[in-house]
Formats: structure tokens, C-alpha cells, sequence
């Protein structure tokens, strides 16, 4: 995380991954129930990662 700050900034990190972050929270809370903090902690960073490559993928075709 900290590489990534350094490299594109807070206001590039913001811009980047705002949304996808905003939308894995909100799954996690309503739907993760897993009875631990480490499994949902886990299952809500693959969440973001996977809408961050989504996103990062729709934003790629648009460019294109």
C-alpha cells in the first residue's frame, strides 16, 4: 500500500480505488457473517481486489 501511495499519489490511489473500496465495504457488511474478524477481513480484501481488477479492466476498454 505504501508502494502504491508513492507511486501514483493519494489523489491517483483515491481516484483509483475509491469506488471499488466503497462497494466491497458495503458487501461485506451486509453479507459477510463469518463469526471472524480475520476470515471477513480476508473475504472483504479479496472482494476489493477482485472489483479493483474489474474496474481496472473497464476502464482500460474505455480508453481503447
Amino acid at each position: 500500500m505504501f508502494s502504491l501511495t508513492q507511486a501514483i499519489g493519494i489523489n491517483g490511489m483515491a481516484r483509483r480505488e475509491l469506488v471499488p473500496f466503497m462497494i466491497a465495504f458495503v458487501i461485506a457488511e451486509v453479507f459477510y457473517k463469518l463469526g471472524s474478524f480475520a476470515l471477513e477481513c480476508v473475504a472483504f480484501l479479496a472482494t476489493w481486489y477482485l472489483l479493483s481488477y474489474a474496474f481496472n479492466g473497464l476502464v482500460r476498454c474505455g480508453r481503447s
